[in-house]
């Protein structure tokens, strides 16, 4: 996958955020699968979708920890 096409993807997932707060850990399993499928292409995650994901992961301790 392009990476343009994930950064619109993880775009459109953080503006299901901003519309659907009840499902943040929803929102965080799908934010960490698409990070994770960055990393496993060899991409650079940008800082600031990191930052994101360790907020998320603070939120929700249960949910797995992402892989490095």
């Amino acid at each position: 996958m392009a990476f343009e096409q994930l950064k619109a993807q993880i775009g459109m997932l953080l503006g299901e955020m901003n519309g659907q707060p009840e499902d943040l850990h929803e929102l965080y399993l799908q934010v960490h699968q698409e990070l994770a499928q960055m990393r496993a292409t060899g991409m650079d995650v940008p800082a600031d979708l990191v930052e994101l994901e360790q907020r998320l992961l603070a939120e929700f301790p249960l949910a797995p920890p992402p892989r490095a």
